[in-house]
């Protein structure tokens, strides 16, 4: 029953009014929460690199592409990390040269992980908690969240 003019009561509003925007909130928040200690805590820049991420979500890879539409694997990172405030280098493995390397214990939303192949860095992506990743997987493929498939990584957290 909506308050009359002179009524201090606020008006009734059904409980299922708020379920919708209460569920999206929850969805953000859980595809970016893990299991650490306020001290390891993502860094706000990082929690935003894997939003912008998850909204390319579908975008098609291109060996050389940095976005907005399409992506190779450290093209994604230096996109979504640049829309978050922050800088990276263009490739793989000078991203993984110029991050804070971090052990797996602490790793957290918004870190870079890298795949190491030979002496460098063969690919990376963008931990979204969980063990899962949002990247460019390959020629072929698109921008996609995936289980982290191998335990040969290294983590990295961009300054």
């Amino acid at each position: 029953m909506p308050s009359s003019p002179g009524d201090s009561r606020p008006a009734f509003r059904s409980p299922h009014a708020l379920t919708a925007p209460l569920l999206v909130l929850f969805l953000a928040v859980s595809t970016v929460t893990c299991s650490t200690t306020s001290a390891e805590a993502a860094a706000p820049y990082g929690v935003k690199a894997v939003a912008v991420a998850a909204s390319k979500r579908g975008a098609p890879y291109a060996y050389g592409a940095t976005g907005p539409k399409r992506f190779d694997c450290s093209g994604l990172t230096l996109y979504a990390f640049r829309e978050a405030g922050r800088q990276l280098p263009r490739t793989a493995n000078q991203q993984y040269e110029q991050t804070r390397h971090i052990p797996p214990v602490q790793r957290a939303p918004g870190d870079l992980v890298f795949f190491p192949k030979g002496g460098t860095m063969g690919h990376v992506g963008i931990y979204a908690g969980r063990d899962k990743i949002w990247h460019a997987p390959r020629p072929g493929g698109r921008v996609r969240l995936e289980q982290i498939w191998s335990g040969n990584v290294r983590y990295g957290r961009p300054s």
